[in-house]
Parts: structure tokens; sequence; C-alpha cells
């Protein structure tokens, strides 16, 4: 359901009373059982235990400071409309993380959640190569059940259940809801058809949200409670005595099964994963072997010398090849290292990671690569490494020879590594829905209660919204319904009690001067006209009409760009206010951490009311015109924009 990111709107506190209720709702929907406080005295106890057991309870269920906001994605092959609310918290020593989820009026846990709670969720098992599938958002099929049956009491037609692999049994990966009543099953050899379909994974987009932009977190080796009896433990034995071809055998299927005795439907796909096609029963290396240093340094060198090698066929006439000099250290690893390294599975993306290579930083990396001659590199002020030049005929890159690639959607590449701990991905993370949007401002007009005879000469309503061009029209009909055209002028019109009353009653100047001529230029009454009338505004998007949102009172906002100084003399750009115009910070900030090549925090602005809190986006450096550029991608008129440069010194 989250393989593409969601449109999550700005985070708001979670009252205290709406926490407690959450909880509440969480142990009974789950059958949490209250834990008792001991206390030699018994009457204490009696008293004080259970409420303090439940209150300890609700806090480790969702701890104190929790978040909340409302989601939209899109699920199924029909794309599905989906809304409902995150719950966002963190558990002690870790940071932010969507903890719950609220479908329908149920709440569902995340991995996090599992990974601190055991037991919350009947669990199910099935191969690795299998929930390798389920976690590129495949459902399981009945004969990848695993360990039964029998199979646990409560994983029944509906309930939610966790699914982990047989690596690590004891660590769940998949949250999803039963499809059939899996506890009812007397055998999974020869079954068909869905067993559970897949709502929530380790590596899927809501995984990996935080509030700074890091990736999500590493699953444990192992969590104590999610197995307790030794017929659990055995899961990996009682796979190895399973054979495809005896029908005896109830459930499962053989870990080491050879691909001719493996059973597929017509269409050649494996039975164990609606949709994909794999090799079924393949022998999957549980445990992988952890890399050298030597063997990280090589994949990092091949991964700069890839680089260049694409740039080469894609910019063939160019004598750079695409490559604006001087390149920053952090534009080489982001750009020239992190996107061509071979990260196929999560393990390698824990290794492939600059800190453990033997240089430890992008500094000493290009430093090497300046030894081998493969660039030219300098030093500028303030400590910074730049690449300069780059010898594209160089040996090593003339005969680099290139190597496959992870798939985009593929977990290992998605779960990322590298420099600044962001993904390898993130260049082509899951498309922003608010690139390439239309947008249309409205300025749009709402008549007071005094102008009620001027409309009512018009036959035209009080209540409704008019755009500018929309109330001419409509002071032209009082004008010829009450003869207000001088008979020497035309372009002048004699001001009578009403126009006078509704249009003139103020004390200014142009008012006193307005009345003591008696008569008034129609452009500047219809002017007068405009101004008497209280604004509101309406951002459209795409396709959208007036009548298909509600306009809000007052002018409308424009996107905040200002520039400061900080630290003496660092500058920094912070960009506030893109909500209104259907932007979402996060995805945007990632963005501009690329194109800026520099780092990006996304927090709440300053002043801005905590229960529809305004994020602020703020980037390293000077960047008005790369911020400019991202939210024109967005629709965003250059005039919606205003900028306010405090870096300049006053004369």
């Amino acid at each position: 359901m989250f393989k593409k990111k969601p449109t999550i709107k700005p985070l708001s506190p979670l009252r205290s009373s709406d926490r407690r209720k959450v909880a509440d709702q969480i142990i009974a929907d789950f059958r949490i059982e209250v834990p008792r406080h001991e206390n030699n005295d018994q009457n204490v106890e009696e008293e004080a235990g259970p409420a303090a057991g439940i209150s300890a309870l609700r806090t480790s269920l969702l701890p104190d400071g929790c978040l909340s906001a409302r989601f939209m994605t899109t699920s199924g092959p029909n794309l599905k409309q989906v809304s409902g609310t995150v719950y966002v918290g963190a558990f002690p020593s870790e940071e932010p993380r969507v903890l719950w989820i609220k479908l329908e009026d149920r709440l569902v846990p995340t991995v996090y959640t599992l990974w601190r709670h055991p037991r919350i969720l009947p669990l199910l098992h099935t191969q690795d190569h299998v929930l390798a599938k389920l976690r590129g958002g495949a459902d399981l099929m009945t004969p990848g059940l695993l360990g039964g049956p029998p199979f646990p009491s409560n994983a029944t037609k509906g309930a939610f259940v966790a699914i982990a692999g047989l690596g690590k049994p004891s660590v769940p990966m998949v949250v999803g809801t039963c499809e059939i009543d899996v506890s009812a099953l007397k055998q999974v050899q020869g079954a068909k058809g869905h067993a559970v379909r897949g709502v929530h994974w380790d590596g899927d987009e809501i995984w990996a949200w935080s509030q700074g932009g890091r990736p999500g977190g590493t699953a444990p080796d192992r969590i104590e409670g999610w197995i307790l009896d030794s017929g659990d433990l055995s899961l990996d034995e009682g796979v190895e005595d399973i054979q495809l071809d005896d029908p005896d055998e109830d459930g499962g299927v053989a870990l080491e099964s050879s691909p001719e005795t493996s059973t597929k439907d017509e269409k050649g796909q494996n039975g164990f994963v609606d949709g994909e096609d794999v090799p079924p029963f393949e022998v999957v290396q549980v445990q992988e072997k952890d890399m050298s240093t030597q063997e990280i340094d090589d994949a990092f060198v091949k991964a700069f010398l890839y680089a260049i090698h694409h740039h080469q066929n894609t910019h063939k006439d160019d004598p750079h090849h695409g490559l604006d000099f001087p390149i920053p250290q952090s534009l080489v690893i982001s750009n020239l290292v992190l996107p061509y390294l071979p990260i196929h599975t999560p393990h390698d993306a824990t290794s492939l990671q600059i800190k453990k290579t033997s240089w430890k930083n992008a500094k000493k990396f290009i430093k090497a690569l300046d030894k081998r001659l493969l660039l030219k590199s300098k030093d500028r002020n303030g400590g910074e490494t730049v690449v300069v030049d780059i010898d594209f005929d160089d040996q090593a890159i003339r005969s680099f020879e290139p190597y496959k690639l992870p798939k985009k959607d593929t977990p290992g590449a998605e779960s990322g590594g590298g420099g600044g701990g962001k993904a390898v991905t993130s260049s082509i993370s899951p498309a922003d829905d608010s690139i390439g949007q239309t947008l249309k401002k409205l300025n749009l007009l709402k008549p007071k209660e005094k102008l009620a005879p001027i409309f009512a000469a018009a036959n035209a309503s009080l209540r409704t919204l008019y755009l500018p061009a929309e109330l001419r029209p409509i002071l032209n009909s009082y004008i010829d319904s009450s003869n207000l055209v001088s008979s020497s002028n035309k372009r002048l019109v004699t001001l009578d009690p009403v126009l006078s009353n509704t249009l003139f009653d103020d004390t200014s100047s142009i008012s006193r001067e307005a009345i003591a001529k008696g008569a008034v230029p129609r452009d500047a009454l219809a002017e007068r006209f405009a101004q008497t009338c209280q604004p509101y505004y309406a951002i459209l998007r795409n396709d959208e009409s007036r009548e298909d949102i509600k306009a809000k009172p007052g002018n409308a906002p424009q996107i905040q760009i200002l520039l400061e100084t900080r630290s003496g003399n660092k500058t920094v750009t912070k960009v506030s206010g893109v909500e209104t115009f259907y932007i979402t910070p996060q995805p945007l900030a990632e963005e501009l951490q690329k194109a800026c090549a520099s780092s990006t925090s996304v927090g709440q602005l300053v002043g801005s009311s905590p229960k529809n809190p305004v994020m602020e986006i703020l980037v390293q450096g000077p960047q008005k015109d790369t911020v400019t550029k991202a939210l024109e991608k967005r629709g965003v008129n250059r005039h919606w924009i205003s900028v306010v440069d405090k870096t300049k010194k006053k004369r």
C-alpha cells in the first residue's frame, strides 16, 4: 500500500486525552494484557497497581509527545484512494518514526512497533526469497505459508498478521491482512489463492519516513518474545523435512527443493507470490558475508568509473560530458558515486558507506582518485575539496565494463547507504505528486451588506463570491437603471445617495473630493466598488473549478524565501508557506538537498499555530534561484514568491 510515497499533511501534537483514547483502543483491539505493578502493601496494589500498569502500557504503545496527521495514498491496480491517520512517536533512544497507521477506524502497528512489542499480532512465516518479494508489494499466496498447520488461532479472515522469514524467524518484516481464515487451514501443499495481502513492510515509504529525512531503521537480528515455544524455533528443521512430492505432508515447502519439483501456474508464475515471476524454491543465503574494507574501497572506485562511463555515453558531443566543473565533494558522492554502487540488498546498503572505506570521508576519497591520476582536485578556502578536471581518456575509464545495477524498486536499493545517510536511490525516489501540477490563483470578492441596493438592481446575490471582472457588469446595471451617466461626459457617473453612502462613506480626501464634485469616472468608481468588498482567494489545482474547493478569506499568501546569515558568515535559505500550493515540504527538501548538494532540514515555522503548523525548509547556502526553479516545476508562478535577502549590508 505504501510502495508509493503517501501525501502526509502537516503533523500536529496529539492531546493527552486523545493519546489515551487511541492507546486504549489499541489495548482493546489487540487484547493486550495490562501488567500489574507489585507492591508490598496489598491494598495499595489493589488500588494503584492497575492504574500504574495501564499508564505504563499506554506510554509504551504510544509514547508521550506523539504527533498525528492525515494522509492520502492509492492502493491496488485500480489506484483506489485510501486515506487515514499516521501516529508518529519516538521510543526511548530512537528518533521519531511512524508507529501506528489508522485505516478505516482500524489501527495497524508498523514494524517499528512490532520490533518493540512482541506478539501483538499473530506471526506467520515464509521463505526469505518470498519475503523479499512481499517487501516489494506482492501478496503472499497460500502455498508460501510455512510452519503449519496448525497456524495461529487468531490469524482469521480480515485479521492483521505479521510475517517473518526463516533467516530471522523472530523479526517481523511485513504487516498484512488475512484474505482467508489461515487458522483453519488443514493443508497448504497444492492450495491456491491469496493468503495475506500486504499493507506495510520494512522498506516501504512509511518505514522510510522521518522528520529529518534520514533512512529507515535497521531491523534487529533477533527479538525475544515473538517465538516462545521450542516448536516455533524449529522452523528450519520442519521445512527441511517437507517434500513436495509427498501428498501426506501438510503445509509448507522445502527450502532446498529443486526447480524441477516446483509447481507453477499456467502463466509460469511462482505460486507463492501474487503477480511475481521468481525462481521458486531457490536456495537463499540466510547470512551474507561482511565485505572487507578493500572490497568496499573497490566498489566506490568502480562506482565513480561507472558514473564517468555513463556520462561519456550520454553526453558524447560535450567536451566535459555533461559535467560542470568545479564539482563540490558532496556532489561527487551524491551524483557520481552513490547511484552507481552495486546495492542489491539491505546488507549491501549497510556495508557500502563512505565511513566504512579506508578513506572514511569524501575529501580523502577524492584525494585518492587524484593520486591515481583519474582527476584533478583542489582545496578551497574553508577546507572543501572540489574536482576541477577529470581525465576522460584514462585507461581505467576507457576499459571500464558496466555491471548490473539494482532496480529502483528493490528493497536493497531503497535501503540506501553512502554519504550522509541518504538513500542511494533518493534521486530517483517515488515521484512527488506536486511536480508538473498546474496551479491557478483566483482573487475573489464577497460583497458587504451595505452594497445590497446595487446588487438588487442586477438581481445578483450578496452570498456569492465574484471575480473583480464580474463585479463591473453589476455596477453598470445599477448605473443604467438609475440613469446616473453624465449627459456631458459619458465616462463620468453622477453620485447618488446610495453610491455616496456605500462607496464614499469614509473621511479620506478622495471621498471628500468625489462627493464635492458629485461625479466620478466610471473606471475609478469600479475600482472603489471592488475595494469595498471583502477579499477571498482560492488556489485551483489541475482541473479543479471554483465549485470544487472552498475559498478562504483574505488575500492570497505568498511563498516566503528568506536569506540570512548564521554563525558569522554562513548563509542559509529558508522556505515557508508551500503547503497552500499543494506542495509537501519533505519531498521538496529532499530534491533541494540533491540540487544544491547541501544539507536540508524541515521544521515547524517559529510562531505558527501548533494546531495548524506551517513547516519551514532550511537549506544551507544562498539557494534562492534553485528554490525558485523547484517551485516553478510545481506550478508556482514566480510572482507568487516573496524573496527577502537579509545578507545584504545596509548602506
